[in-house]
């Protein structure tokens, strides 16, 4: 049996999941392939991929997928890596630039503007270059590094995880491990959680190696790891992801809402 094909995120927000999968007692375990959050999905879909960190709003659309608890990536507040630049305020934008790599995070700016802005506006995928994007848009939902990145020469800048916060009080989970269930993902979740816990234990080291890979200095890359986001799925976290789950069925986005399923 060959090795557990995994599914990673290439942006510095996965670093420390895999950080032992990397460099740690998990090291040579796992067949790592690093790609986009919509892309992680699809390779989980077509079976390319025994587990993979998909875009949460992604389970509710996976057939028969079950989720590797304890671990995920989310956002408690302010999470610096998911924004939508505007050249207005929101309640005047009448067009958006969504980056096409994300998933999640498009549903995620869909609720606000329609369950709390009461905005429908014109949406066009885009690849994800802000200053183009804005070249065709009032507005440009970027994630990942190049939102972190963006020296933000905008009229607005909304954090779309404080947003959010904001308007329901909870956390919101943006990725989560998770994989079909003949993958009997229960015999990763040991390892996953491994990995992570020694990839914060390192997170001085990734914020060195990092910080230039991004263009950011590596203090702000440790205070982004350790403060912006959250890789535990706690109690709370479980709550505010119930509630997307919920609003996107409202706006549209997905059919039904299934319940979580955890591994075990």
């Amino acid at each position: 049996m060959g090795k557990p094909r995994v599914s990673v995120v290439q942006y510095l927000n996965t670093v420390p999941l895999v950080w032992g999968m990397l460099h740690g007692d998990e090291r040579g375990r796992f067949e790592l392939d690093f790609t986009t959050p919509a892309c992680c999905a699809d390779a989980v879909r077509s079976g390319a991929a025994n587990v993979g960190i998909i875009p949460s709003i992604e389970y509710q659309r996976l057939d028969g997928a079950e989720i590797v608890g304890g671990v995920s990536i989310a956002s408690k507040g302010r999470v610096r890596s998911v924004l939508l630049l505007s050249k207005s305020p929101i309640e005047r934008i009448r067009t958006v630039a969504l980056d096409n790599s994300s998933r999640t995070s498009v549903a995620l700016l869909a609720i606000l503007l329609r369950k709390f802005y009461g905005r429908e506006v014109e949406s066009i995928p885009f690849a994800p270059h802000p200053d183009v994007m804005l070249e065709r848009a009032d507005a440009a939902l970027v994630i990942g590094d190049p939102a972190l990145a963006y020296p933000g020469r905008v009229a607005a800048v909304y954090d779309l995880a404080e947003e959010w916060k904001k308007f329901t009080g909870l956390p919101f989970v943006f990725a989560l491990w998770a994989g079909s269930a003949d993958a009997k993902l229960a015999r990763f979740a040991k390892d996953f959680e491994s990995s992570r816990d020694f990839g914060l234990a390192h997170v001085d080291e990734i914020a060195e190696e990092y910080g230039p890979k991004c263009g950011l200095d590596p203090q702000a890359v440790k205070v982004y790891l350790t403060t912006n986001i959250d890789y535990t799925l706690d109690e709370e976290n479980r709550r505010g992801l119930v509630l997307f789950y919920q609003l996107a069925h409202e706006t549209g986005q997905i059919p039904a809402v299934k319940e979580l399923k955890f591994a075990s």
